[in-house]
């Protein structure tokens, strides 16, 4: 058993949810290996599947805009939430997304280069004086993407969570705007990983049908039981693992009885035509940023001495 450290032990805790001496213990037992460390405390039933390291670790703004059939999805990060719900932000991040919109930057980089949309200076001059001369915080255009065809969006909470749905279908916009809208609301209050079952990498499947069987041999009512048998039970649960890791195999929160491709179905139905989501991407503010949390570090630190 190799020594751990405080920080080590900090980001395991925030990756699963666990407490600290199981963390400690798991970390210790896999001599510092985070990924076995994950694996360890799954097998023993303590953390459901990792969440996102850093979720929410920054203040700033996520907006949505769709014009026609071009829509962009943004994240503009501030060290305060203060900041963000200024109307200086709130409008620099509203003529970004439009800037993103007409000329369809290769990335964030070139994106600064640009005449931002409605002024005469670049976005990265207007970027650099909004900084600098009025909110006087570091202010960061953190990510983006822009997508075209027949879309629909939503934001959460003033921009917490952003969402962008495209759809293939012979529908108008219109016509899909409401039922994309509520693929989006789904999205944004489940989270799911993936849109579908095709989606979902042969290695992480594999990985889970692992841990599942891990998980029987922890149970004395399951453990006795002959190996093919656990085995059959493991497929009948990756369905269970479908239904809540895939967007359109998740039970729409509207209404349970339907899946969200049982909704859409049944929405492009009543249409009198065909609806497939091709694709749905999720920002949540501040996720996977790292956020000072000292008091958090001085507990554990305290606690395993």
């Amino acid at each position: 058993m190799g020594k751990v450290s405080v920080a080590e032990i900090k980001e395991l805790m925030k990756s699963t949810g666990v407490g600290m001496m199981d963390c400690k213990k798991a970390l210790e037992e896999n001599d510092g290996d985070m990924d076995k460390a994950i694996e360890f405390l799954r097998e023993k039933g303590l953390a459901t599947q990792a969440k996102k390291s850093g979720r929410a670790a920054a203040e700033g703004v996520v907006t949505a805009v769709v014009n026609g059939e071009v829509g962009v999805l943004l994240e503009v990060n501030t060290e305060t939430d203060f900041a963000a719900n200024t109307d200086d932000i709130r409008n620099f991040v509203a003529n970004v997304a439009n800037t993103i919109i007409e000329k369809n930057p290769a990335d964030v980089e070139a994106l600064k280069e640009m005449q931002i949309s409605g002024g005469n200076n670049t976005v990265g001059e207007v970027l650099t004086e909004l900084a600098g001369m009025k909110i006087r915080e570091n202010i960061v255009i953190r990510r983006f993407v822009r997508l075209e065809g027949k879309l629909a969006s939503y934001i959460h909470n003033g921009g917490s969570i952003g969402v962008l749905v495209k759809m293939d279908t012979d529908l108008s916009a219109d016509q899909v705007a409401s039922i994309g809208k509520d693929v989006a609301m789904q999205s944004a209050a489940l989270n799911a990983p993936y849109l579908c079952r095709e989606q979902v990498p042969a290695d992480v499947l594999e990985k889970e049908k692992e841990i599942m069987m891990a998980q029987m041999a922890e149970d004395p009512k399951m453990a006795s039981k002959p190996e093919q048998v656990r085995a059959k039970i493991v497929e009948g649960k990756v369905g269970k693992y479908y239904t809540e890791n895939c967007l359109l195999e998740q039970a729409f929160v509207k209404d349970d009885k339907l899946s969200v491709q049982g909704y859409v179905d049944a929405e492009a139905k009543k249409l009198g035509g065909s609806i497939k989501v091709v694709d749905v991407v999720r920002y949540e503010r501040g996720e996977g940023v790292e956020k000072k949390e000292d008091n958090l570090a001085d507990e554990i630190a305290k606690m395993i001495k």
